[in-house]
């Protein structure tokens, strides 16, 4: 090969290089928001207004909550919409979502809210046994539907659910409540993209309905980065939005300085 041939080959492969490195920088501007069992994403209006001020575009999922299938559909559908890498968040039982959903190729890293992180082949309900929470040690607090679906009691809604909202925010979340299939919490996971994606937690030091202890299990097996925010309920994302958000924009910082390597 001639000089010139070389020098024109050496050019083109650090041109490759260099637009590489400008894809893999690609700054996560994109956030999708997927909500728990028995609520729906107006909740996260708080974090969403944070978010929004700050240039992130945040989209909502509402998930049906008719079965886990029909609700990792309605999650995978909001991701093939973004324009971009994304950071998928997930509360509660979102959190089982955003673990089966976030293998998408637009997914760049996770964020678990007072959320389950199961493993492939595992549910929550098995694993709340194992860890149970308040809510699992208070018979009757349930109530199924002669077709399946599942809602809590009005007070048990106010006493463990939101007791950290104001009262009458609290009591409009129990009467609309989203009433999920019981099976949605028995479906055991066939992928783990918390094996493969960056992942953040935040334990909610005074969660009543997925035990503290629980989520700790979970994003330590996970690798997750770990914030605890003492006294708050499993509303977590309601009740300390500022935290929350702020967890959320380090992860899309992060998700950003990793990718830049």
């Amino acid at each position: 090969m001639t000089f010139r041939k070389l020098t024109l080959a050496f050019a083109a492969a650090l041109s490759l290089t260099a637009a590489s490195a400008g894809a893999q920088a690609e700054p996560i501007k994109n956030i999708v928001l997927v909500h728990g069992a028995w609520v729906d994403g107006s909740g996260w209006r708080a974090v969403y207004n944070i978010l929004i001020k700050e240039g992130f575009n945040v989209s909502m999922v509402q998930e049906p909550e008719t079965s886990f299938a029909d609700d990792v559909a309605a999650t995978k559908r909001v991701l093939d919409s973004q324009d971009g890498p994304t950071l998928l968040v997930g509360h509660s039982y979102g959190g089982s979502l955003i673990t089966e959903a976030g293998v998408h190729p637009k997914v760049a890293g996770l964020v678990y809210v007072a959320a389950h992180a199961p493993d492939v082949g595992e549910e929550e309900h098995t694993l709340g046994l194992k860890m149970p929470s308040v809510l699992g040690k208070t018979a009757g607090a349930i109530e199924k539907t002669p077709d399946g679906f599942t809602y809590l009691k009005r007070d048990i809604f106010l006493k463990l659910f939101a007791p950290d909202l104001r009262k009458a925010d609290a009591e409009f979340a129990a009467r609309s409540q989203v009433l999920a299939a019981g099976s949605v919490f028995s479906t055991p996971l066939t992928a783990a993209a918390w094996k493969t994606k960056p992942s953040w937690g935040i334990v909610a030091g005074n969660d009543q309905i997925i035990s503290p202890e629980l989520e700790r299990f979970y994003y330590k097996r996970a690798g997750s980065k770990i914030t605890e925010i003492p006294g708050a309920s499993h509303v977590v994302f309601q009740s300390h939005p500022k935290e929350v958000a702020a967890v959320i924009t380090q992860a899309a910082n992060r998700v950003l300085q990793q990718s830049s390597r």
